[in-house]
């Protein structure tokens, strides 16, 4: 009997060391990423990007496992307006106020993955998107290109509903009578980044 069971503990300690080391950690290449942003009005569109501070993926067996992703709230920019316009600075000030992402309180976002699956060819990521310490959970498909030592990650467009993470600027789930002056509370995201072991 207590042969057995010492058998049978070795063999689940030796599954779980199997398990852990097959496990491999691609780092984000925060340099070769990008968050693209889109943000819709009546009479109009704005978008731009936001980098990443740091990330990772967890890989088994040539699926993604888990990772954790740190935002940089702080590199928000404006794309569609010039760059060294008066408004490009007006527009990518008041973003970072605290009628829309707070960043002086909240210079990061984070994204964790809970889970993954194969779907149509491409990855289903389901994750915890937290913005202004506010958590919500998210989903969207990813063509993801595995190598040895070398990972493309994509994302497909998705779309978040701003007013869950309490971005309430001319929202109408939080004000009426706003007439055409409201903005959607639907926003554009999607991802492309690089990553490496």
């Amino acid at each position: 009997m207590i042969k057995s069971i010492s058998k049978t503990m070795s063999l689940v300690i030796l599954l779980i060391t199997i398990n852990v080391n097959a496990q491999t950690t691609f780092n984000a290449d925060v340099d070769h990423a990008v968050i693209n942003w889109k943000g819709f009005k009546p009479t109009g569109e704005h978008y731009g990007t936001i980098k990443l501070k740091s990330g990772n993926f967890k890989v088994n067996n040539n699926t993604i496992s888990g990772g954790e992703f740190t935002i940089d709230m702080n590199s928000m920019v404006v794309v569609d307006l010039p760059a060294e316009s008066e408004y490009n600075a007006k527009l990518t000030g008041h973003l970072k106020s605290d009628d829309f992402f707070g960043v002086a309180k909240f210079p990061t976002a984070s994204f964790i993955i809970t889970s993954t699956e194969k779907k149509e060819g491409k990855h289903l990521v389901k994750g915890d998107l937290t913005i202004k310490g506010i958590t919500n959970p998210v989903e969207f498909l990813a063509e993801v290109n595995m190598g040895n030592d070398k990972m493309t990650f994509k994302s497909e467009t998705f779309k978040i509903d701003r007013s869950k993470w309490d971005i309430k600027y001319k929202s109408t789930s939080f004000f009426d009578s706003l007439g055409d002056k409201f903005i959607y509370d639907d926003m554009e995201i999607s991802v492309v980044l690089e990553a490496k072991k």
